[in-house]
């Protein structure tokens, strides 16, 4: 359930829509992924971040890995990962994700992070790392790389183009009005430059925006054009979930009939790829994203 206030400072539940029901994590699959998290002691956003879709995902056998701990140093909105002051990077993390992703046996593996805006390098030099640990225990996996925006110091963002993942992600997340909101320490435009500094460095590009925070039609419209204008060239559109009644609520629930006519504007547009529905997030179906450009 989520709550809005009317002009009435009164709150109003909205009922979650049938189209929104998710399976409970279960088999053998499943629980071995779980088992390996737990031993590895690894951080997944797949946990931190709520997603819906886990039961699915570890029942196939993937997951997408958080790195740099599971604190952030910034406090959106929508994000039911912990804010505060985060530990020490751990310098051999990346071994033990690459360990990880060779058990598994995983063919694409995803990679976030957290903000880490109390370290100089953002935690770049960590993300090329982990990067080039996977590469050398599990050489035949591709990689997708869902990366913060290092507070627009580039040379932090210059060593992941360095590296070269096949894919580089970096979520929008929301439009333009709503992103002080949404994003507090982030930057709509800063964002936006960021993924046009990654397509100029020669990296195929993909971000997420999240809809139900009160955008109207055409500003999901807009958002979309500004995303292609910096010729990225996979877009995801998920429907937002208030994590916990401290976070933002969500002011409507998108018809999946909605999600289908932005992935055929999306497609007009120009995007290479377009996920869109009400459970989808920024890794789902990940793989589809770079087996079928």
């Amino acid at each position: 359930m989520s709550e809005i206030i009317n002009k009435d400072d009164q709150p109003i539940r909205i009922k979650k829509p049938s189209w929104l029901r998710v399976k409970l994590p279960i088999g053998e699959n499943y629980k071995k992924v779980r088992a390996l998290v737990d031993e590895h002691k690894l951080h997944t956003i797949c946990e931190s971040g709520s997603c819906p879709n886990m039961g699915e995902c570890w029942g196939e056998g993937t997951a997408t890995f958080m790195i740099l701990g599971n604190i952030c140093t910034r406090s959106c909105g929508f994000c039911a990962v912990q804010t505060g002051k985060p530990l020490a990077a751990d310098l051999l993390e990346p071994s033990r994700v690459a360990h990880s992703v060779k058990t598994m046996g995983v063919k694409h593996a995803v990679i976030t992070s957290v903000d880490r805006d109390d370290l100089k390098d953002g935690g770049s030099e960590i993300w090329a790392a982990t990067v080039n640990a996977i590469r050398k225990e599990s050489p035949g996996t591709t990689l997708e790389t869902l990366i913060p925006d290092f507070m627009g110091k580039w040379e932090n963002l210059q060593l992941i183009i360095d590296v070269a993942p096949e894919i580089v992600s970096h979520n929008l997340e929301t439009v333009r009005r709503l992103t002080k909101q949404v994003r507090i320490q982030a930057k709509y435009d800063r964002s936006l430059e960021v993924l046009f500094r990654l397509k100029k460095g020669g990296m195929r590009t993909k971000s997420g925006v999240m809809l139900g925070l009160g955008e109207t039609h055409e500003e999901v419209i807009e958002t979309m054009e500004d995303l292609r204008s910096v010729q990225v060239d996979i877009l995801t559109l998920g429907q937002y979930l208030q994590p916990t009644p401290k976070h933002l609520p969500v002011v409507e629930f998108i018809t999946p009939e909605r999600f289908e006519e932005y992935k055929e504007l999306g497609l007009k547009m120009g995007f290479r790829y377009v996920e869109s529905g009400p459970l989808v997030r920024s890794s789902y179906h990940a793989e589809k994203h770079i087996f079928e450009l």
